[in-house]
């Protein structure tokens, strides 16, 4: 039974049986976002130590911090291994209400800043690889021209990835390719994409303007991994036709597989967005896939259903959807979600 539940001066809102089942949904008390945000880093490190010296705490003090909170509540929130501090069923409630806390407490804080006109704060993001080397820099570089104040953290992860990191409140807004949908992701925008192959420029398929996958087939090619949204365009095929194709590299660098094509001769693919241009890479060119083999899939842009963001992170998402709105052309399509 969770003893002091009514009198917890955490404002922690635990009652009966159910931990954090009369909370408020939007209840924030300032004066207590030590405790959660100490309780959180050390969900987040996996240590005492860790999260002690992330926050410029002692290891003791922070020991006894935790331990006090655990008396108060009458619950363990953290399981003590020899691999460290791991969270506990209660531990996962408390941890899920203070991160809603600290997020809801940090647009409070972007919310007055805005007010007084300073629009400074951190951007947190995750993205997929095929916007990490172009089109994400480029945003953040003209947004901050505009807000030089706001700094940013930017995760380059797969979407199954991003999806984690907005429910764990990691980052505020995620911008992913993804052939499907994502769990408690709400979209604020949605660019259709084409899976293209990137080609050494005297290759023999070069010659032609689109491709059929079962050409590309017929020569070795350089694939990322299975986590990513083009490679699952390209499984998929590969289970409808039977089709196999001669992988001679597997990478879960963009970077690399773009190398490949220019160092080993061979064929690769990517997204519309992520595609080099002629510019940048002249040994590369790039062949627009048949929409019969792959049909297009969306590039979304979004954030954890029923979160309310910092007002300078919805300044810079309202950016980001007008980066993607500029990329449209006459065979993909766009749409915006955003209140």
């Amino acid at each position: 039974m969770i003893k002091n539940a009514k009198n917890c001066p955490y404002r922690c809102g635990f009652g009966n049986a159910n931990l954090c089942s009369r909370l408020p949904e939007k209840d924030i008390d300032m004066r207590h976002l030590r405790i959660l945000t100490l309780v959180d880093a050390v969900a987040r490190t996996g240590s005492v130590r860790g999260a002690a010296e992330q926050l410029n705490f002692t290891a003791s003090a922070l020991t006894r911090r935790i331990q006090d909170l655990e008396a108060e509540l009458g619950v363990v929130l953290f399981e003590r291994t020899s691999r460290g501090m791991r969270p506990t069923t209660a531990g996962h409630m408390f941890l899920s209400h203070a991160r809603e806390q600290l997020a809801e407490a940090e647009r409070l804080k972007s919310g007055l800043e805005d007010l007084q006109g300073l629009r400074r704060g951190k951007v947190r993001i995750a993205c997929s690889q095929a916007v990490a080397a172009d089109f994400m820099p480029k945003a953040i570089g003209t947004f901050r021209r505009e807000y030089p104040l706001v700094d940013f953290e930017v995760r380059v992860v797969d979407h199954e990835q991003a999806a984690m990191a907005l429910a764990s409140y990691d980052v505020d807004i995620g911008l992913v390719f993804s052939p499907g949908a994502l769990p408690d992701f709400q979209c604020l925008a949605l660019l259709e994409q084409h899976l293209v192959a990137l080609l050494p420029r005297d290759h023999m398929l070069s010659r032609n303007t689109t491709l059929r996958l079962h050409d590309c087939a017929a020569h070795p090619v350089a694939l990322p991994d299975r986590s990513t949204g083009g490679r699952q365009l390209l499984d998929a095929f590969s289970a409808q036709t039977g089709f196999s194709f001669e992988v001679a590299v597997e990478s879960n660098s963009f970077e690399f597989l773009r190398q490949s094509v220019v160092q080993s001769g061979l064929v690769s693919f990517q997204i519309d967005v992520g595609a080099p241009r002629d510019a940048k890479d002249p040994d590369i060119v790039i062949r627009k896939i048949d929409r019969r083999d792959a049909p297009p899939a969306d590039l979304m842009l979004g954030k954890l259903q029923g979160r309310n963001l910092p007002q300078i992170s919805t300044t810079f998402a309202e950016h980001v959807i007008a980066g993607m709105a500029a990329m449209q052309d006459g065979a993909s399509a766009f749409s915006t979600i955003i209140s």
